[in-house]
């Protein structure tokens, strides 16, 4: 079914108005590079991202294991509900959606790295590795909306607001029918979101369980 163009203006109004929440958010805790230590177990010197580094994390960001074995699941899901219809419940539906989703996570990593350079957006995660439980959740979410900025401070990350809404609607125009809707994009909008925060949960407390068991397998 179309959206209707009220339809079409209050969803986009959506995802602006979170997209300025959370950018107002961000502002409002903006970290200079001399408070580093809040991100670390002691103070660090930032070093801002290098072209190198840039095309390593878009790399591993599209291609890596984490995000690969993600799309597995996502595709596995989609074609256990047979969403969107158009592909069908089988091995070949399954193809499609994983191929969907990828396409989607590399354009949205070539927009957050390329745009991000114009400006020194660095698009990596920083543990908070040495503050507390709150305080590394704190940052799990707060860097989901902010990036470090060549020096070293945080502020909003536009180039991944640009990224994930991009590609979100720039899709639209080869997926399915179904799913090819301004609702449908400003949905995947916010599960890009919820999937980076939870990528961001996963590289904070990844290590710090891993070195545990691995301690208590020495035992």
């Amino acid at each position: 079914m179309l959206a209707t163009k009220k339809d079409m203006k209050l969803a986009l109004m959506t995802v602006l108005a979170i997209l300025m929440l959370a950018s107002a958010n961000v502002a409002g805790q903006m970290i200079p590079a001399q408070a580093a230590n809040a991100f670390a177990s002691k103070p660090v010197v930032y070093q801002p991202i290098t072209a190198k580094q840039r095309l390593r994390w878009f790399t591993r960001s599209t291609i890596g294991p984490e995000s690969l074995t993600g799309g597995l699941f996502t595709a596995a899901f989609g074609t256990a509900i047979n969403r969107p219809s158009e592909y069908g419940p089988h091995w070949a539906g399954f193809g499609k959606r994983y191929g969907m989703r990828f396409t989607g996570i590399a354009t949205g990593n070539a927009m957050e790295a390329s745009l991000g350079a114009l400006w020194g957006e660095d698009p990596r995660y920083f543990r908070a590795k040495g503050q507390s439980f709150q305080g590394r959740i704190k940052n799990v979410v707060l860097m989901t909306f902010a990036a470090r900025q060549a020096d070293g401070g945080l502020a909003p990350a536009y180039a991944r607001y640009a990224g994930i809404s991009g590609n979100n609607f720039l899709s639209n125009s080869w997926r399915a029918d179904s799913e090819s809707g301004v609702g449908d994009a400003c949905l995947r909008i916010g599960l890009g979101f919820a999937g980076r925060m939870a990528g961001n949960a996963f590289a904070e407390f990844w290590p710090t369980l891993s070195d545990h068991l691995s301690h208590r397998n020495k035992q």
